[in-house]
């Protein structure tokens, strides 16, 4: 006898709107806080604005299907081009999410806005709404959201509303632009430009207002005239408002009341070891959005310049002065990036941000802290894994703690047979400071114990070797340098192809 065949799931398309939470729908609520599966399309960052809008209604326990587009606005190699990429994409993705309503799962498929207002749903729904029960839920628009920051009507009586994307042709674009109404320019971005060349070539750039990130925190509204094209996001749009209202009232960004200046933000970003390859996407994002970029001078280099954005190097022992200088911009409306190598919390200005930021006069201003791939991770890559087991951190620096503190703690790692990473073991003004630490650890280790030296890490001047504790040579080490201290149970050995591998055992015999 045959099992019985379970019955299939039910597909929802589910509008969550423009990027406020609060509104997204009653019934979309119910769904995503309901469904067995949640699918959400996002770039190869991972970040996906349709599943952030609806995070306070998940319920955690839900199956997530990332939908990862291979391409956006990037080139592609695939021999179909990128129509051809975006066909096999949802090829793949349709046949994913088919399983799940196969085995009797409930898909909910978020979609920003609404699903199918320039939605990416539609794509899945017009290749799976035959197949099983499926439904759309409306979402409100980003044009909606856009009409209600600027405080204007769109149209209104017997107005007519064009809605256009802002990939036309300029001339298109023109063209309708100068036989409508009232007008809605969507997907703005890459297009800024020629936008607002068509709009001239109307004659209506004048009355053409810009919103950018709708109903969400980051929202901003202006004359487009006033916008600098490179600061443009892909959720922006351009609104032509009901030319009737507009005798009789004004918009949100021209009403004349005086409104306190914005209070800013500061994000204290880690940019890695060295280079672009070993940079966040997380943190890619805080740079490029950033009006100010602080940090010391080195490592403010790393950050490729740009023109619209205000830099403020500094030496590298001036940290408290450095944040105050980042809130007190913050405070003034700046969007400040405080740049750190490595990870920001790591020997870093993470802490020397925070400690100024809880005093009284700072403390209401919003700071975060992004992560960053750290110097003992990447030195420890290149030898395998002697961090595979438990291991402290140290720094070697006794400019801010005495020696006898570093010395009690290095003893105590060493006792506790920890694998030890090593920042800052020595400079130019501290020379001593590497070989007192190796006469101390040999007290507890073997004089076979490894030690992997690493330098400029991810850099032009790379190097990184492995050698015993016994044959550690300060004269080697500098503020470039890392060093990794193994335990009783670390070990080298070298593979088939001739490499010389370091690893830590997970599991003590």
């Amino acid at each position: 006898m045959t099992e019985p065949r379970p019955r299939a799931g039910r597909l929802w398309g589910v509008g969550v709107g423009p990027g406020d939470p609060e509104l997204v729908t009653v019934k979309a609520a119910r769904l995503i806080g309901a469904a067995d599966v949640i699918a959400y399309h996002s770039a190869r960052h991972g970040r996906s604005t349709a599943r952030r809008i609806a995070e306070p209604y998940l319920t955690g326990s839900q199956v997530e299907e990332p939908l990862v587009y291979p391409v956006t606005v990037e080139t592609t190699d695939h021999p179909g081009g990128y129509r051809g990429a975006l066909d096999d994409f949802y090829a793949e993705v349709t046949e994913r999410l088919a399983a799940h309503l196969d085995a009797g799962r409930d898909v909910v498929v978020l979609a920003e806005g609404d699903p199918f207002f320039y939605g990416s749903y539609m794509h899945l729904h017009e290749r799976l709404a035959h197949r099983y029960r499926a439904e759309v839920v409306p979402g409100v628009t980003s044009m909606s959201a856009a009409a209600a920051a600027l405080g204007r009507p769109l149209v209104e009586r017997d107005e007519v509303l064009t809605v256009l994307p802002g990939t036309l042709p300029r001339a298109e674009l023109a063209r309708r632009l100068a036989g409508t109404d009232a007008a809605a320019v969507l997907k703005l971005g890459r297009t800024f430009e020629t936008v607002s060349a068509a709009a001239a070539d109307a004659d209506v750039l004048a009355d053409l207002h810009y919103v950018e990130r709708a109903s969400t925190a980051e929202q901003r509204v202006a004359r487009l005239t006033e916008v600098e094209p490179e600061t443009v996001p892909y959720f922006s749009l351009a609104l032509l408002p009901s030319p009737l209202a507009a005798a009789t009232m004004t918009s949100v960004s021209e009403t004349a009341v005086p409104e306190a200046p914005a209070m800013g933000s500061v994000t204290v970003v880690g940019l890695g070891p060295a280079g672009r390859p070993w940079l966040t996407p997380e943190v890619q994002a805080a740079l490029s959005e950033a009006s100010d970029l602080v940090g010391y001078r080195t490592y403010l280099k790393r950050v490729p310049p740009n023109p619209r954005q205000r830099r403020h190097p500094s030496g590298n022992r001036v940290e408290s002065e450095r944040a105050e200088f980042a809130l007190d911009l913050a405070r003034a409306g700046a969007r400040v990036a405080v740049v750190s190598s490595g990870d920001p919390g790591v020997f870093a200005m993470a802490s020397a941000v925070l400690e100024v930021a809880c005093e009284p006069r700072w403390k209401d201003i919003p700071v975060r802290v992004l992560p960053g791939l750290t110097a003992a991770q990447a030195v420890a890559s290149r030898v395998g894994a002697p961090l595979g087991h438990d291991y402290c951190v140290l720094s070697l620096s006794d400019r801010l703690k005495p020696w006898d503190v570093i010395a009690s703690r290095l003893a105590a790692a060493a006792a506790a047979d920890l694998v030890i990473a090593v920042y800052n073991p020595g400079s130019h003004s501290r020379t001593w400071q590497v070989g007192a630490a190796r006469d101390l650890l040999l007290e507890h280790r073997s004089p076979d114990t490894p030690v992997v030296v690493g330098r400029d890490v991810g850099g032009p001047d790379e190097r990184v070797t492995v050698t015993r504790l016994a044959d550690l040579d300060p004269s080697t080490v500098d503020m470039r340098t890392m060093l990794l201290i193994g335990s009783s149970r670390t070990k080298v050995a070298e593979r088939g192809d001739g490499d010389q591998v370091v690893y830590t055992p997970r599991r003590y015999s």
